[in-house]
């Protein structure tokens, strides 16, 4: 499929752009490029009606996903740095979504947490990402949905399987 122009001199990536031997990681880079572009994520937002920006849709998912963070650990999985989680919190704390707290581990530390409306926010981040799944499938008949979640299901248990090992040893040298 050739990826059009988009707004602002990006265009969306094909699996061809990518020259890896293997097509499932090119299609899989493609399709992280695709999803991950904070640009592509904003543009589905404002046309959704959303209010929050793509920067407090990622803190309220992750905040959501795996509960109170310190601000550093949320700057690790946001991939950006303290002043621009700072920035982000701040709003969120503005509009009542999260709240700080001491973390009881250790007294110095702060703690961020989700508010009541901040869960119920959280809770719409992921209902719009079923609606973009929902969307993306359409056309899919149900046997395919379960067979492709079934087989993602796996990849992603072995992906993170592989990635520990990985983490240990390295990558192995490449087979002849």
């Amino acid at each position: 499929m050739a990826a059009a122009n988009t707004p602002g001199g990006v265009r969306p990536r094909v699996a061809s752009d990518f020259p890896y031997r293997s097509p499932l990681l090119a299609s899989l880079s493609a399709l992280i490029l695709l999803w991950d572009t904070p640009s592509m994520q904003s543009q589905i937002l404002i046309k959704s009606g959303e209010t929050l920006d793509q920067p407090a849709h990622q803190a309220l998912r992750h905040l959501l996903a795996w509960g109170s963070m310190r601000p550093k650990a949320l700057s690790e999985v946001l991939g950006t740095g303290a002043s621009h989680v700072s920035k982000i919190l701040g709003r969120l704390e503005q509009d009542g979504l999260v709240e700080r707290s001491t973390d009881p581990s250790d007294g110095r530390a702060t703690l961020i947490n989700l508010t009541p409306a901040g869960e119920v926010a959280a809770r719409g981040v992921y209902e719009l990402g079923d609606r973009m799944i929902a969307e993306v499938l359409s056309g899919w008949s149900a046997a395919d949905v379960r067979r492709f979640t079934a087989l993602t299901e796996r990849f992603v248990d072995d992906a993170i399987r592989a990635a520990e090992q990985m983490r240990e040893r390295g990558l192995r040298p490449e087979q002849p």
